[in-house]
């Protein structure tokens, strides 16, 4: 038994941890905004995407992308539907700046190519060349903009930073869309007040304005102000009113995109971005699968599917996510954790009991829904059907030891069409859990269905094997009938015979004379198979008899014909044959 420790010195409570943190760490105050209108809005369309997988994501890896790499995910995410890509850090080396020609080469003519520079002419002119001839490009600047940054980096006033804002940005503009030789490309220009989140948003809005008005946007082609939480400070509450706060101040709306780039250091960024688009921005950056610096960018993949089962289409194609998550986990060599959510390989996987009765019993419902005609999803918890991101419906119920029996019933139902009945899903599922116990593992779809076949259907190894019937009416009773059945028993022919209400009951009678043993029908289900001229019958029998101890024994068994009489007596046989071979009775 495991005997709690006594907690050592070295990890008493509290030995490194602040009893009150408030000494050492300060609330992040947000902007005043009592008129917030955010929290009564909805996202009801998706907003313009633009994945940082190939800069961002690539620039957190241990071991970057190689350019074969970078190209298969480039064109992933073509494949994906992205529109706005960034690319690379074009300055950084020969590398990104080659691979940054090959996107503009192959991009089609609607998907504009990202490239981020740092705030130095060379890097900047670098920077442009390597987009030059692009259908679309957009130059993205940053310059950090809290106070923690400017004091402590960077040795910066607020007026210094906006005219080494203003300054870069009209150089950029000379460099492009003023430049009478590159007028070939459709010129966008991002920057981004970086920390925005711990940035006095009165200050960013008059840095952006600042810049804006270096750049001159118009209204067909917006100026693009990305307002990262480049670290993580409060709760997503206070970013959203943060955005809010800069959609309302900043002027010329119509001429700006507003864009924001959650990161996760508080676990929030999927909040951080969906309040954030309530609040008024017209743009999500961020990767798939959450890959970014130190806790990750906000996950693409999380925030388009939780439009998408809100029943807003987020534009973006996710139909084969395990493509996705191969492609991911070869090229960043980060495995997609198995809960992430919609991705992850757990997620739509059910072991509890309870949950698995619950969602069994939603599909059934569904089915019967979809036969008149509506097609709403309600499955107790699935908000998404599996189907949509390319997953099976055999994934959605995995069975191990504490499984319950609608576990093992799912199973038998999605792998043979059987629709076990209550009281034998209950000793079906005993039978699986002392297997999964044995094995100290979960069961894969078919071992169960091998169980089922082994305990409750004939087989042809089995001792005894039904050959024919035939059925009469006894001819002293109407209500009699009476049955003579041809059998092999241990491959040698046998004939025998009996008497009751109906073929089932007279097999029953013809069976307890063979064996010496009285057996009665306990239970008795049957339903459908199939459909059209390939139907055929289900039949589940559940047999009882007194042993030898006296005592009352029920045992199930399970058979399928396309004659229900002659199904109901394999199901029959094969009780007889499961208690022949467990030596209950013998031949």
């Amino acid at each position: 038994m495991f005997k709690s420790q006594p907690l050592s010195k070295a990890v008493k409570p509290f030995a490194n941890m602040l009893k009150d943190p408030s000494k050492k760490y300060k609330a992040f105050k947000g902007v005043s905004l009592p008129n917030r209108t955010w929290p009564n809005k909805t996202i009801t369309k998706a907003p313009r995407w633009l994945s940082t997988d190939l800069r961002d994501g690539n620039q957190s890896l241990p071991d970057p992308m190689s350019i074969p790499e970078k190209k298969e995910y480039f064109h992933k995410l073509l494949e994906l539907g992205f529109k706005e890509i960034e690319v690379s850090f074009p300055s950084a080396s020969q590398t990104d700046f080659d691979f940054t020609r090959y996107a503009v080469e192959n991009a089609p003519e609607d998907v504009s190519i990202q490239v981020l520079t740092q705030s130095r002419e060379p890097l900047i002119r670098r920077t442009v060349e390597s987009v030059k001839g692009a259908k679309k490009a957009t130059i993205h600047t940053y310059l950090a903009t809290s106070d923690v940054f400017r004091d402590v980096v960077f040795n910066m006033t607020q007026e210094d930073a906006v005219k080494k804002a203003v300054e870069t940005t009209k150089l950029v503009r000379s460099l492009t869309k003023d430049d009478p030789n590159m007028q070939e490309t459709e010129w966008s220009f991002e920057f981004s007040p970086e920390c925005f989140s711990d940035t006095p948003t009165e200050f960013a809005v008059e840095i952006c304005e600042a810049v804006k008005a270096a750049w001159e946007p118009t209204v067909e082609n917006p100026i693009i102000f990305n307002l990262p939480a480049t670290v993580e400070v409060a709760s997503p509450n206070v970013y959203a009113d943060q955005i809010e706060y800069f959609c309302n101040h900043i002027s010329e709306r119509e001429k700006v995109c507003v864009s924001v780039h959650p990161h996760n250091d508080r676990g929030c960024g999927v909040a951080a971005a969906e309040l954030g688009v309530m609040a008024g921005a017209d743009r999500v950056e961020g990767c798939l699968f959450g890959n970014g610096e130190r806790t990750g960018n906000v996950d693409l993949i999380t925030v388009a599917l939780n439009m998408y089962t809100n029943g807003v289409s987020p534009e973006l194609d996710f139909s084969d996510i395990e493509s996705l998550i191969d492609i991911s986990e070869r090229c960043n060599k980060i495995p997609v954790h198995p809960r992430s959510p919609y991705s992850g390989s757990l997620v739509v996987c059910a072991f509890s009991g309870s949950h698995q009765d619950a969602i069994k019993k939603g599909f059934v419902k569904s089915e019967a829904r979809a036969a008149q005609g509506d097609e709403s999803w309600a499955i107790p918890y699935l908000p998404l059907d599996p189907k949509d991101v390319g997953r099976s419906y055999e994934a959605v119920i995995r069975v191990n030891s504490q499984s319950g029996k609608g576990g093992a019933a799912w199973i038998i139902l999605r792998s043979m069409g059987l629709d076990v009945p209550r009281h034998m899903q209950v000793v079906f599922s005993s039978i699986v859990q002392t297997e999964a116990d044995k094995l100290g593992r979960e069961l894969k779809a078919d071992e169960i269905v091998q169980l089922f076949k082994t305990q409750f259907l004939d087989s042809e190894s089995s001792a005894i094997k039904l050959v024919d019937f035939d059925v009469s009416k006894n001819k002293g009773s109407e209500s009699v009938r009476s049955v003579v059945v041809d059998l092999s028993v241990n491959n040698t022919s046998e004939s025998i015979s009996g008497e009751g209400n109906g073929p089932i009951s007279a097999f029953v009678d013809a069976i307890s004379k063979k064996f010496g043993t009285h057996f009665e029908v306990a239970n008795y289900v049957e339903h459908s198979l199939g459909s059209g001229t390939q139907v055929k019958a289900a039949t589940y029998i559940e047999l009882s008899y007194i042993n030898e101890a006296g005592e009352k024994v029920n045992r199930w068994g399970c058979g399928i014909h396309s004659d229900v009489s002659q199904a109901s007596m394999q199901a029959i046989i094969s009780v007889i044959n499961s208690l022949i071979e467990c030596k209950e009775i013998s031949i």
